[in-house]
């Protein structure tokens, strides 16, 4: 069953990403942010707990093996990169909670995602995006406009390839990339929506991640879209 339309899939070649409602049962995602929430050592529910801008914890339960097979993400991924696209067992391994906490939260700078590692362990981006298909955004949380929504540089993965060409197959450290001024002038879009909601991203798509500024802790998943083969 195809669940993007001929129109969404321009979208995401001209823009270079694409916004799936209820990728995610919403009641599943709220189960699942949850869980996540309950696994830290702040509470949801307190402001006064609340000391750090960010957590990043690791939760595989249940709830995160289920949204990770869920039918409707797994088709709106097939559509754009074929069926055999490879997503983890659990999207409890790429999570990041954000907290209206007023301070810098050391992470909000323009960049793409590695999609391998190097020999010296720091994640690396090369011309093919060895190692990932697309990034995936899944609201795990209600994301408006004030919740910390992930920013995106609309049309700038058609900027990135050149760029990289000169590294090869080696790539480079993703956080070492020098990004095109040309990038910085693009529009930029916000990845708000409902809890379940995703983004799929293309792996050149420079994003960014910007201090909370609602009321409630924000969950996101971050998992990728990877080849069957990874070389």
């Amino acid at each position: 069953m195809r669940i993007l339309d001929p129109a969404d899939i321009d979208a995401f070649q001209r823009d270079g990403f694409v916004h799936v409602p209820a990728a995610v049962a919403p009641e599943l995602a709220a189960r699942c942010a949850e869980v996540v929430l309950d696994a830290l050592p702040e509470r949801a529910d307190d402001p006064s707990t609340w000391d750090r801008p960010v957590a990043r914890p690791t939760v595989h339960t249940r709830e995160m093996v289920d949204a990770a097979r869920s039918e409707r993400l797994l088709g709106a991924v097939a559509d754009l990169v074929g069926p055999d696209a490879v997503l983890p067992g659990s999207i409890g391994g790429s999570l990041v909670v954000r907290f209206p906490v007023d301070a810098d939260p050391g992470d909000d700078g323009w960049h793409l995602d590695g999609g391998f590692a190097g020999p010296d362990g720091t994640y690396r981006v090369n011309h093919r995006s060895r190692g990932r298909l697309l990034v995936l955004l899944v609201l795990l949380t209600d994301t408006g406009e004030h919740d910390a929504p992930t920013r995106l540089r609309v049309g700038s993965h058609h900027l990135v390839p050149e760029v990289l060409a000169p590294y090869g197959e080696e790539g480079v450290p993703c956080l070492e990339l020098q990004l095109p001024e040309e990038v910085h002038a693009l529009g930029v879009q916000l990845a708000t929506g409902a809890a379940g909601d995703a983004y799929l991203c293309h792996p050149f798509l420079v994003h960014a991640a910007q201090r909370h500024r609602g009321r409630a802790p924000r969950v996101l998943s971050q998992p990728g879209a990877l080849p069957a083969d990874p070389a």
